[in-house]
């Protein structure tokens, strides 16, 4: 059930009448035709551009085919009114019988909202792929939920959605993480030990080297890392992605599948995919120009197997095998995202960290080679997230010993908090994240906003069910009434754009948006004893009042489940 659709498809057919007519020539095409919310509320109810996008093609003015359109859809029971504006816009009036009926179809269909515009296409969102190497950090929270609201919108707009961590499990920094652990292995035999610079030197290792005394004994005590390495590398790994397991568990979130780098070396994984490229002409042996800002006196040309990215869209082209014969920390990424494309994923998903930038051409390169341009990729960048509390920054956690962690952060707000602040911003914009505003009880704190509308819903509802009454068909007299079942009317055209954009941060900020209609209507109803939702001495005005805030409660619930918030029942 999309009103916005419905009106859409009522335009459509009235110019494909036109075109019967010989009002409008044949062949036009109305792909770009749209009907949308007006910028200004006081022009309507609804916009269309129709006679704007028709008018060149058609060879006519644009205001007279407004005028025509209007007439048209004046016989439209459910358009009140269509007025033309300015060159050539039209302006649609519904009428009161579309809301009440919007309310009634979301009371029955408490799916509202979704869509099937994903047509079950396979959707891989690869998300967080932090190192192996400690806790999951601030900026992997943001990462975090960035990347499971956007599957789940996804899944509620009808695509089969699989999430994945890519674990960067096969470069020298789990050789680093192993050393560090090695040490904390020594220091729970009794020994004394220095982290050298590069080492990690978190508390959370301290468990960790605790659990490799407990398993080898003092097997690796004195050995050299011919020895031990290995072993070490491997334990320290597997028990890095438990934390960081436990980690995603504290924000609610489930992987469905994990992809090890490690896997990809000595497997001829790499040599396959880059076989594949070769294969169409990709891959050269050449040299290089200087990078940009260098001297050239300062550069060293050097012969390297080259991917002829820029033939799919890259500044550059790029090397995949260095000079020396080992691989670029590019090539396992190709190797990687070949393997996604052998999967049969209609459509990949990255998303990275904003230190990440200047990989997303080469990547979106390397997937349109692998694919011959039949999967598209897109790559969504989270920038940084600056934390502040008692108006100072917040301080370094001493457990990880570099930063702030993500349960640090969970700990002091809550996993629904956490979650619905991330994403209270685009994800290409920085984000200031305060311990204090967020747990404000304020109209300017979102989350504490859009759960009091939600709490004084199942507040109503509650009421109404201790006097035995039930939703019937609304009543709206009040244009504050209206301007709520207006705002329900976006949800499932929200959805689709939010989905179509992989922007979960639209459904954030639609939450607040009919928040703020609702807690209007709220106040206006301490003024008004008419405009209560409940009425104790009539049952039929209370059956009639109900409805609204019903359906408010089934799209807040809804978008909170999208951003992986629980709707709290009443707020203490």
């Amino acid at each position: 059930m999309n009103l916005f659709a419905d009106i859409r498809a009522a335009v459509i057919t009235s110019l494909e009448g036109m075109v019967r007519d010989g009002v409008l020539p044949d062949g036009l095409e109305m792909a770009n035709v749209t009907v949308e919310p007006p910028r200004d509320a006081a022009h309507g109810d609804m916009a269309t551009n129709a006679a704007m996008v028709l008018a060149k093609p058609a060879g006519q003015k644009p205001r007279e085919i407004a005028e025509t359109l209007a007439q048209r859809l004046a016989s439209d029971a459910r358009i009140e009114s269509a007025e033309v504006a300015g060159p050539g816009f039209l302006n649609l009036r519904l009428s009161n019988d579309v809301w009440v009926d919007l309310l009634g179809g979301i009371l029955v269909n408490p799916k509202f909202g979704r869509s099937d515009m994903g047509s079950g296409k396979r959707v891989q969102v690869e998300f967080v792929s932090a190192n192996p190497t400690g806790p999951l950090h601030v900026g992997h929270t943001r990462g975090a939920v960035f990347g499971d609201a956007l599957a789940s919108l996804l899944d509620f707009a009808g695509y089969d959605v699989s999430r994945e961590y890519y674990i960067n499990d096969g470069g020298a920094q789990v050789d680093v993480l192993a050393r560090s652990v090695y040490l904390r292995y020594l220091e729970a035999h009794g020994q004394d030990v220095a982290f050298e610079d590069g080492t990690y030197p978190g508390d959370y290792l301290i468990a960790v080297g605790e659990a490799l005394k407990d398993k080898f004994g003092d097997a690796f005590v004195g050995k050299g890392e011919q020895v031990w390495l290995t072993e070490v590398r491997d334990f320290a790994t597997d028990a890095m992605m438990d934390l960081i397991g436990k980690d995603l568990a504290q924000l609610g979130i489930q992987m469905d599948a994990y992809f090890s780098e490690k896997s990809l070396y000595n497997t001829g994984k790499i040599e396959a995919a880059l076989k594949a490229l070769d294969d169409r002409g990709l891959i050269y042996e050449g040299v290089l120009e200087p990078p940009k800002g260098k001297k050239p006196e300062d550069w060293e040309p050097r012969e390297q197997t080259l991917f002829r990215s820029t033939e799919h869209g890259d500044d550059v082209d790029r090397p995949v095998k260095k000079s020396d014969g080992s691989w670029t920390y590019f090539a396992p990424d190709i190797a990687y995202h070949y393997d996604k494309v052998s999967r049969g994923f209609d459509e990949l998903i990255d998303v990275f960290g904003a230190d990440h930038g200047g990989y997303v051409k080469r990547m979106k390169a390397a997937v349109s080679a692998l694919s011959d341009g039949k999967i598209p990729l897109d790559i969504k960048l989270t920038q940084l997230v600056k934390l502040y509390k008692n108006g100072e920054p917040f301080k370094m956690s001493k457990r990880a010993g570099t930063f702030v962690t993500l349960r640090d952060v969970v700990e002091q707000v809550g996993a629904d908090v956490t979650r619905f602040v991330m994403l209270t911003r685009k994800n290409d914009a920085p984000l200031d994240f305060d311990f204090d505003k967020v747990l404000e009880q304020s109209k300017d704190n979102p989350v504490f906003y859009v759960q009091y509308a939600h709490a004084r819903v199942r507040s109503v509802l509650r009421k109404a069910a201790d006097l035995g009454v039930e939703p019937g068909q609304a009543k709206l007299e009040d244009v504050a009434e209206i301007d709520v079942a207006k705002k329900l009317a976006e949800w499932p055209r929200l959805v689709e754009i939010a989905a179509r954009t992989n922007e979960p941060h639209r459904i954030a900020f639609y939450l607040y948006e009919l928040a703020s209609t609702f807690h209007t209507l709220w106040n206006k109803g301490n003024e008004n004893p008419d405009l209560r939702f409940i009425h104790e001495e009539s049952t039929g005005q209370s059956v009639e009042k109900i409805a609204l805030p019903a359906a408010v409660g089934v799209v807040i619930s809804a978008g909170l489940g999208i951003l992986g918030v629980t709707p709290v029942e009443e707020m203490r």
